[in-house]
C-alpha cells in the first residue's frame, strides 16, 4: 500500500482496533477480576515482545532519561488508563458510559496541548471537539445508558475518571518527552513498569483467580495481539506524526464504533438517537482534525 494511502488509513484502523478493547473486556471480565486480567495481558505481551526484540536486534534508547520517559508514558497510557477502564466496567459501569467519560479526553488534551506543547488550537478545532462530545453523549443517551446501576455511581465513576486522566496525561507526556522511539523496544520499556505496578495492585486488592474458559482465552489473546501490540503501535505512530489534539479527537469515534460492534456481536440495538449521535461525532472529529 502506498505511503499516503497507509497514512490516511491509520486513523480509521486505530479507531476500529481500539474500540474492540471494550468488546474484549466484556468477553473476558466475567472470568477474571480487572487487574488480574490486565496482569495476564501485560505478561503475555512481554513474553511475545522480548524474543522479537532480541531476534530483530531492535535498538534501545541511548540514555537513561529516555528509558524513564518511555516508562512513565507506559504507566499512564497502559496502567492508569486500562486499569481505570477495566475496573469501572468490572464494577458495573456500562461500557457506553465508561466510553463517554473517557471520551472527554480530547477537550482536556486541547487545553493541555496549548499550555504544555505550544500547539495552536483554532476555532474550528474547538467547535469540532465540542460537537464530538455532544455526539458521544447522544450515542450513550440513545443506547439507554441510564438503565440503573448495581453499585454506587461514585465507586464506578472514580476509576473511569482515573482512566480519563491517564490517557490524557499519557498522550501529552509522550508527545512532549518521547514522541519518537523504536516501537519494539519501546513496548517492552512501557509494559515492564506497567506489569509490575498492576500485578502489585492485583495482589493487594483481588483474589487473582481465573476461570480459563474458551471465551476468556480468546479475549485475552485478542487484547494482547490486536490491542496491546497492534493498536498501541498505531497510537505511538499517530502521536509521533500528528498533533496531540488531532490524535485525541480520534477517541470520540470509539463509543459509536463500539456500539456498532456490540450490535453485530451481541445484538445490542442502536436507537435512532444513537445513530444521530454517531453522525454528529463523526462531523466533530472531521472538524477537530483539521490542519
Amino acid at each position: 500500500m502506498p505511503g499516503p494511502m497507509l497514512n490516511a488509513a491509520m486513523p480509521l484502523l486505530f479507531v476500529v482496533l481500539w474500540s474492540t478493547g471494550f468488546i474484549g473486556g466484556k468477553l473476558g471480565l466475567p472470568y477474571a477480576e480487572p487487574l488480574t486480567f490486565l496482569t495476564l495481558r501485560y505478561a503475555a505481551v512481554l513474553a511475545l515482545m522480548l524474543p522479537l526484540v532480541w531476534l530483530m536486534r531492535a535498538p534501545w534508547p541511548r540514555n537513561a532519561r529516555q528509558f524513564v520517559h518511555i516508562g512513565v508514558s507506559g504507566l499512564l497510557v497502559h496502567g492508569l488508563y486500562l486499569g481505570g477502564v477495566f475496573t469501572a466496567i468490572g464494577a458495573g459501569l456500562p461500557a457506553g458510559v465508561t466510553a463517554l467519560v473517557v471520551g472527554m479526553q480530547p477537550l482536556l488534551t486541547a487545553l493541555g496541548a496549548g499550555w504544555l506543547l505550544g500547539e495552536r488550537v483554532v476555532g474550528r478545532q474547538w467547535a469540532g471537539l465540542a460537537l464530538g462530545f455532544a455526539g458521544v453523549a447522544l450515542v450513550v443517551i440513545g443506547q439507554g445508558g441510564a438503565g440503573g446501576f448495581d453499585a454506587p455511581l461514585g465507586a464506578m465513576l472514580i476509576p473511569a475518571l482515573f482512566a480519563l486522566a491517564g490517557i490524557t496525561a499519557g498522550t501529552l507526556y509522550q508527545k512532549r518527552f518521547c514522541p519518537s522511539f523504536d516501537l519494539r523496544t519501546g513496548a517492552v520499556i512501557q509494559f515492564i513498569p506497567t506489569l509490575l505496578v498492576t500485578a502489585l495492585a492485583a495482589w493487594a486488592t483481588e483474589t487473582m483467580r481465573v476461570d480459563w474458559s474458551g471465551e476468556f482465552i480468546f479475549a485475552l489473546g485478542w487484547l494482547v495481539v490486536v490491542l496491546s501490540l497492534g493498536a498501541i503501535s498505531l497510537l505511538n505512530l499517530l502521536i509521533r506524526s500528528g498533533g496531540a489534539v488531532n490524535v485525541a479527537s480520534l477517541f470520540y469515534l470509539t463509543p459509536p464504533t463500539t456500539a456498532v460492534m456490540a450490535w453485530l456481536l451481541f445484538d445490542e440495538r442502536l436507537a435512532p438517537l444513537a445513530l444521530a449521535g454517531m453522525a454528529v461525532a463523526v462531523t466533530g472529529v472531521w472538524l477537530a482534525r483539521a490542519r
